[in-house]
């Protein structure tokens, strides 16, 4: 008889009874930790929880959590399913018009705020009526703070069950095109996915010590750190900032650490400032090592790439070093509840794997295009039935991603259905296939093909640490030798014409969206002009 599958809530009840005295969260604070016990967590929890019932807000009432990372972010989280209510997670670095949006689309009610990017204007996101309360690092005038809620409210003491088909929480997409979208995922996914999540990554042995860096308003964070936590009964130890991150993450050194592209990259030229890469071959097991320890990594069973494509050059990197970065592919959509390597398979750098477990099925479409099923699929579009109808094919969720597999049944992502565009001599280009092959250039950070309306595809990228540093002239010879070499690797129809080398892409400058992926759109109109004024001129172009 299959075990009943159990909520997140029921798993923090299990510790909160069980382990109450094992440390659950690490909050730094200038490289001071301070550690809270699961029964510790289960006080803040039920105390906020109190706090929410307080309000006499209707079941499934919408809570907005709009912060960084803290100890605060899982507490408060906990606390609105405690309370019957529904989280709506906000990134912190979400732009204010995209903030309105979701709190107007969701009618949040209550919104928790620790640090965010927009603190200065969210008068301008909030929406009549809406209260706040305050978390770790909030600096706005909040309506309570979370010192006065754990003093002025009691713990809720019942432990109800929720229905296993009731929504816990609303994670809206970050938006590459239109408004974003409310995902509505039930009480019972996690108990459907994160156990082979966990089994995948090897966390059903301990010391299991997890470290949080990245948004858990990022799906995947949410699902790979807290999620895992209350099913393999993990520690989270948390960043206080990037300017600490380093000295933090050194000074846990997690069994288990996921992470966006731009972090390995970033990784790998901090080891090359320190050892030049024509000596790294010639580095010993014990030397390698100290190269896991002073990335934070030398306790680490299983480390993670995920949410864009990681250049191959620097997974192949770490697997010299001796560090298995494996990649993985899953969506919000699907609860991530994807491909992956497990933790005894080899990867294959640009490769993601195979189906986590038996319950996810894949498939390619007539059109190569990559379908899921499996209990990991949301429940649907919030507000949105028609866009709901669109992304699903009897049962199957269409991925809006085209892929293939390769004769071991692994599957390898090959770019967006929509980014496929023709040139003037009607030849398809799929950009991410060409820009993986400028990863190799370690002087280089981001890409972005593009050629709508030319006669041939076109480059635009911006520059590592490394590539900043360089003379300009140096590195124009260097890139039109890269191109000369790229070039020479692909039939002629996807030959690159130029390298047009902009300023970084951020959140900030609207290139890019707050889980780090790239507007396409708004990067070809931003330059689109630019580009056709240049293409007259040299090769390789710096556009200042």
């Amino acid at each position: 008889m299959t075990a009943p599958v159990k909520s997140p809530l029921e798993m923090f009840y299990q510790w909160e009874q069980q382990t109450p005295d094992k440390i659950y969260l690490r909050q730094p604070r200038q490289l001071e930790w301070s550690e809270y016990t699961w029964a510790q967590v289960a006080d803040r929890v039920r105390r906020v929880a109190g706090f929410l019932k307080s309000r006499n807000y209707p079941a499934g009432s919408r809570i907005g959590i709009w912060s960084a990372n803290s100890m605060d972010w899982p507490i408060v989280d906990l606390a609105i399913m405690l309370a019957g209510h529904i989280s709506v997670p906000i990134y912190p670095g979400q732009d204010i018009e995209s903030a309105n949006y979701i709190f107007n689309h969701s009618e949040v009610r209550l919104v928790f705020c620790g640090s965010f990017d927009q603190a200065v204007r969210v008068d301008e996101a909030l929406v009549d009526g809406m209260e706040t309360a305050a978390m770790l690092g909030c600096a706005i005038d909040a309506d309570i703070s979370m010192e006065a809620i754990l003093d002025q409210f009691e713990p809720v003491t019942e432990s109800p069950v929720p229905d296993p088909e009731d929504i816990f929480t609303i994670i809206y997409t970050s938006g590459t095109t239109g408004n974003p979208k409310g995902v509505m995922h039930m009480h019972q996914t996690p108990g459907h996915v994160v156990p082979g999540l966990a089994a995948t990554m090897g966390m059903n042995e301990q010391p299991n010590e997890l470290f949080s860096f990245l948004p858990m308003s990022h799906a995947a964070e949410r699902i790979i750190v807290e999620m895992t936590s209350l099913y393999a009964n993990a520690s989270i130890s948390f960043s206080e900032s990037q300017q600490t991150f380093g000295d933090e993450i050194r000074s846990v050194q997690p069994t288990f650490f996921f992470a966006v592209p731009r972090l390995w990259v970033k990784f790998k030229e901090g080891i090359d400032a320190k050892i030049p890469p024509a000596l790294q071959a010639d580095l010993s097991e014990e030397q390698k090592q100290g190269v896991a320890q002073a990335l934070g990594l030398s306790r680490a069973r299983f480390i993670l790439t995920g949410s864009a494509p990681c250049p191959t050059d620097v997974q192949d990197w770490f697997l010299s070093m001796g560090i298995a970065l494996r990649d993985g592919y899953g969506m919000t959509e699907n609860f991530v509840h994807g491909v992956a390597w497990t933790r005894d398979d080899k990867p294959v750098s640009g490769c993601v794997g195979q189906p986590m477990a038996d319950s996810v099925q894949v498939r390619l479409s007539d059109s190569g295009e990559i379908q899921f099923k499996s209990k990991g699929l949301m429940k649907g579009y919030y507000k949105n039935p028609e866009k709901t109808a669109e992304v699903f094919d009897d049962g199957w969720y269409c991925t809006g991603d085209s892929g293939r597999f390769d004769e071991d049944g692994n599957l390898w992502v090959t770019g967006r259905v929509s980014e496929v565009f023709k040139t003037t001599k009607g030849k398809f280009i799929v950009p991410m296939k060409l820009e993986s092959r400028f990863g190799r250039n370690h002087n280089l950070a981001q890409f972005c093909c593009m050629g709508h309306g030319l006669d041939a595809p076109i480059i635009l990228a911006t520059l590592s640490e490394p590539g900043l540093s360089r003379d300009r002239e140096e590195l124009r010879a260097e890139l039109g030798a890269l191109l000369d070499e790229i070039n020479a690797e692909v039939p002629p129809y996807e030959r690159i014409s130029h390298i047009f080398v902009c300023d970084e892409w951020t959140i900030e400058n609207a290139l890019l969206t707050p889980t780090m992926k790239l507007k396409r759109k708004h990067i070809e109109d931003h330059y689109r002009e630019l580009v056709r004024q240049h293409m007259d001129s040299d090769r390789v172009q710096f556009l200042d």
